[in-house]
């Protein structure tokens, strides 16, 4: 794939240069804010970015704000978010416009590296990857009644790992349970958040955005 990042610490915007050049990925442009994002993308829209939120000049939102630049002006390019913060308002916008190809991961909660990278591949397949945490977090914040009351424990598991851009036999595989329960427990949940008569996958993205309270 061809990966642009953007990172202002050079010693870990150096450290996944190196990481994704072994790893066979094409590394068009490593730079250290969000408009230097923007305008690399502009010249040659990779097939996935990956930003971090807090970037120079004010160090608070710039990362999300650029990746969501980037979403609405090349829908095709994938975004994956790798932060130690969930900032709230521009990370709901992100995940919530369009869960294909959207990834957002925790750095400190990125245990192997093979978890970064298996995340880089789903989101560049045009996936998504979210960490329970990322999820956790904007649920905890959200002043929307709870969609969910009707779900039953294993329900809310399952929907809780579509949030996370588990396809359903990646489901069946952590639940460790037949795919055609997980089959049998997706459909529950469309019936139950009234999304029996929603056509093809955008079920999913819509149980995902009752999820997230939005």
């Amino acid at each position: 794939m061809r990966v642009m990042l953007a990172e202002d610490s050079t010693l870990l915007r150096e450290g996944l240069v190196r990481l994704l050049a072994e790893e066979g990925h094409e590394v068009a442009a490593a730079v250290g804010d969000g408009d230097a994002l923007i305008a690399a993308v502009a010249g040659s829209p990779p097939d996935v970015v990956v930003v971090d939120v807090r970037m120079p000049p004010t160090h608070t939102d710039e990362g999300l704000r650029a990746a969501l630049e980037i979403r609405r002006r090349w829908p095709g390019v994938g975004v994956l978010v790798l932060s130690q913060y969930v900032e709230k308002r521009y990370a709901t916008e992100l995940i919530t416009a369009d869960t294909t190809g959207v990834g957002y991961l925790l750095k400190d909660r990125v245990a192997q590296v093979e978890e970064f990278l298996e995340a880089l591949d789903r989101v560049g397949a045009g996936g998504a990857a979210f960490d329970p945490e990322v999820v956790r977090r904007l649920l905890a914040h959200s002043t929307h009644a709870d969609p969910l009351s009707r779900l039953t424990p294993r329900e809310r598991d399952v929907l809780d790992h579509m949030a996370q851009g588990h396809t359903n036999a990646s489901i069946a595989a952590h639940l460790h349970v037949s795919q055609s329960a997980v089959e049998k427990h997706v459909n529950a949940i469309f019936d139950k958040l009234d999304l029996s008569h929603a056509a093809g996958y955008s079920r999913r993205v819509l149980a995902v955005l009752r999820y997230l309270g939005s």
